[in-house]
Formats: C-alpha cells, structure tokens, sequence
C-alpha cells in the first residue's frame, strides 16, 4: 500500500504554513517545505518562514538546508522530499508536504521523469547572452512557438525558467510540458488540500505581508546577505521581494518603487499559482475566506480522513 501523504497547497500568503501546523498537531504530523526559496539559509523574512514559536513544536523539514550560492535542482529536491516522506512514514507519523511551489509539489507525488540535458551549460550561455543583449522578446516568442503551455505558465522576465525550456526542448526535441503532462497515479495515498480566499482579501493580505516584510527589515537582510560576499544575480535574491530590494540597493528604484514592484509581482504570481494548481482535479479547495478557521480546519480535517483512509 502506498504511504499516507497530505499536500497542503495554495496561492501565496493565503495561510497554508499557519493552518498546516494546526492540522499537524490534530494528526501527529511533520511538515516538509515544498517552497524554492525557504530552502535556502539567511533567507528569512522575505521567504516567509516560521518562527519557533509560530511552528508550535511540529518538526519542520528542508528549510535551511542550502548555501544562498549552491546549485539546487527539482530532480534533488525530489530525492530529499521523498527521503523524508518515508522517514517520517517510518516513525509513525504523518507527512505533510506544504508550500506554493507547484512544480516540486509535483514532482514529488507524481512519477514525474526529468529530462536529461547534459550539454545544458553551452545552450545557456548563449541564451544568457542573446537575453543580456535585449533579446528578452525574442527568447520568450522562442518559447510560445515551442511550446505554448510552458509560455503560458512562464513570466517574460523569468530568465531562469525560459532558459530550461528551451534548453529541454533543444537537447531532447521534447517540450518541458511533454514530461509535465505525464502524470500517473501517484506514488501515495494522497489527501490534496487547496487553500483560497477572495480575491480581494487575498490581495489585501498580499499587500500588508509585504508591508510587514520592509517593516520587521527585509533591506537589512538582504544587505547582510550581500555583505556576506554573495552575488545579486544569485537565483535566490531573484526571487520575489529579494530582486526588488537588490534594485533598491543598486539604486535602480527608492524604496516605495522597490514595495510597490513587490506588492505588483507577488498579485501576479498568485494568479499563476491559481492556474498551475486548478489544473489539478485531485485538489479538495477550501476557501478560508467563508467560515471560521476552526470551522474549517474540522472539515479539512474530515477530508484527510476519508481520503487516506485514518
């Protein structure tokens, strides 16, 4: 029988860590970060991790457990989520895999392959320099052409993942989406739970997070990040909040422009969020905009339940 897993899931800043830890506490659980940026050390305030206080005594995995620098891929991050999957599974616990990252998410609960792109390196440099000498269009008109899913999915700006398309594409003459698409069933018993809320109350909390995150000193941690002697173009400052405060401190924008861009990039890929995990029907939505959170956490309680059977 295939081992119990919950995935908690959901759009930025909906609420997924806090009501994860309160179910973890109902079911005896561990919770295991499924979010590319929490991964990282020194990254704290803009990646939204919990204090001690707030993870309320449930171990918390893959958080922490790279250098800012250290290559990392969705093929390795695969292999540790897995490992940990079955070690929590082995102590009589249970596993809930948590976060808004929807590739590794799937990568993990699916029978996901990985293209291989050896050779990868020399096609990148060549698109870096076609994308640093103004070719942004081009490469993303590139990618429509290839494969429109991708496109649709991929932000004109997100150098990093235009590059891996067509870097899958030119090295196995396969699309990226091709091995997306290739679900089976899925290698757990799986209880899927989405988290939503009105989009306006959604936005507002979007909004007052990255408030909060310029209040309690996100420009100071990134300063202590650069301090430590780490290039701005490393992939975790181009993350969301971390590359406009790397503007700011380039002096490419002041600090309204740099909260502003954020508020702006973070409603943006909440939407693209929505889509990549609409897409899945497995997912039991819940809205927490409509009822109380105790209310809900009882019904979602109920769905774990009857979808795992415990």
């Amino acid at each position: 029988m295939n081992l119990p897993l919950v995935v908690i899931t959901g759009p930025t800043a909906v609420g997924k860590s806090e009501i994860a830890v309160e179910l973890a506490l109902k079911f005896n659980g561990e919770i295991i970060s499924a979010d590319s940026v929490q991964l990282y050390k020194y990254f704290n305030i803009g990646a939204a991790k919990l204090t001690k206080e707030e993870q309320k005594g449930i171990p918390h995995h893959l958080f922490d457990i790279l250098e800012p620098d250290q290559p990392f891929s969705v093929a390795e991050y695969q292999k540790l989520a897995r490992k940990k999957i079955q070690e929590i599974n082995e102590r009589g616990k249970l596993p809930f895999l948590v976060g808004g990252t929807g590739l590794y998410i799937q990568s993990v609960i699916d029978p996901y392959e990985f293209p291989e792109t050896t050779g990868h390196e020399e096609i990148r440099k060549k698109l870096r320099k076609i994308w640093s000498q103004g070719g942004k269009e081009e490469l993303y008109q590139r990618l429509q052409k290839i494969d429109p899913d991708a496109a649709k999915r991929i932000h004109p700006n997100d150098f990093r993942r235009i590059s891996r398309a067509l870097e899958v594409y030119y090295l196995t003459g396969k699309t990226i989406s091709s091995y997306i698409r290739k679900r089976k069933k899925s290698l757990y018993n799986l209880a899927m739970i989405g988290l939503t809320r009105q989009r306006s109350e959604l936005y507002q909390r979007i909004e007052a997070r990255v408030d909060k995150m310029f209040a309690d000193g996100l420009i100071e941690e990134v300063k202590s990040i650069l301090e430590m002697g780490y290039d701005p173009k490393i992939k975790p400052l181009q993350s969301l909040g971390y590359k406009q405060v790397v503007e700011y401190l380039m002096g490419e924008c002041d600090q309204a422009e740099a909260i502003a861009s954020t508020k702006k990039a973070t409603r943006n890929y909440a939407k693209r969020q929505l889509t990549w995990f609409r897409r899945d029907d497995r997912i039991r939505w819940f809205s927490l905009s409509e009822e109380r959170t105790e209310q809900l956490l009882k019904r979602i309680a109920i769905d774990i339940c009857r979808s795992i059977n415990i």
